[in-house]
């Protein structure tokens, strides 16, 4: 079934893109590793069961990470009410819907497709937005599950966590293992660079198709409800109150910046950040009101 949400030409073509670009690199990491580690077999074996793993299981592992447990329209009549009602005006299934027991308040979406798909919103974000903000939130999740956008992120993604775990392993073998000839040696330290030149291209990538689905989730889920000011809102609640948040809490789910709809204190920025800054958001809104006729 085809949703009221249209179809985001650039997003597409942007995440279509990126996934390409991935997959040369995907490739040109794997036959490196083939190269120098000798084992086609082995490398196949655990790159794929890897990708299966993070591609399938993605919604039940990012809800275990963050103490995330789907919850009963009898639990929390008003948060599936909210998403009741724009299910309805999206026309899409409804997905599952979950709290995070976090002070740290967020919002996230997840899951493989749309009919695996989980929205999230931590204990946090329930106790400082009120009804219609947190639609505007909401809203925004459920553009990144129209689009289809959260299983590309989470694909898109797999590539970094390999490399980022060849990186690991290399430096515990070399800082824990028994001596090795030079040639071992060598091979080591290729593997490591290779490592680490594949996690720095995948993390650019990753992160510019990030900033852009963010966007683009905000521009629709505005549009969806057809009050921006309410999403802009609840954007600067949520910028503003992450600077209260204990450092040691905002630690602990900084992993997670992609796939929230506010990215925690401490991210990183300009090509490095998961999202686009804030005044760029807010003026994206500010825009919409005015085309909808409605200003901030």
């Amino acid at each position: 079934m085809r949703s009221r949400i249209p179809p985001d030409r650039r997003l597409t073509t942007r995440m279509a893109l990126t996934m390409f670009l991935l997959g040369l690199l995907y490739v040109a990491f794997a036959a490196a590793l083939v190269v120098l580690l000798k084992s086609v077999v082995v490398i196949v074996v655990i790159l794929g069961g890897l990708l299966f793993a993070q591609y399938w299981f993605s919604d039940r592992l990012t809800l275990a990470a963050l103490k995330g447990h789907l919850v009963t329209a009898e639990e929390y009549p008003q948060l599936h009410a909210i998403v009741d009602r724009l299910c309805a005006l999206a026309d899409m299934p409804k997905p599952k819907v979950a709290v995070a027991d976090l002070d740290v308040p967020n919002a996230f979406a997840t899951g493989r497709n749309s009919d695996h798909a989980v929205l999230c919103v931590t204990t946090g974000i329930l106790g400082l937005l009120d009804d219609r903000e947190l639609e505007g939130v909401l809203a925004h999740e459920l553009t990144h599950v129209a689009h289809r956008d959260v299983a590309v992120i989470t694909i898109a993604s797999f590539l970094g966590v390999v490399a980022g775990l060849m990186m690991r392993i290399t430096v515990y073998t070399q800082a824990f293992g028994r001596r090795r000839d030079q040639s071992t040696a060598a091979v080591l330290l290729v593997t490591m660079v290779v490592s680490t030149a594949v996690y720095a291209i995948s993390f650019l990538l990753i992160r510019a198709l990030s900033r852009y689905r963010e966007l683009a989730a905000d521009r629709d889920g505005a549009i969806l409800t057809g009050r921006p000011s309410e999403l802009a809102s609840a954007l600067v609640k949520l910028s503003d109150s992450a600077a209260r948040i204990p450092r040691r809490d905002l630690r602990s789910v900084q992993a997670f910046n992609a796939f929230f709809i506010s990215p925690v204190r401490g991210g990183l920025s300009g090509l490095f950040s998961t999202h686009p800054k804030l005044e760029r958001r807010l003026d994206q809104l500010a825009r919409i009101s005015e085309q909808l006729g409605r200003p901030l």
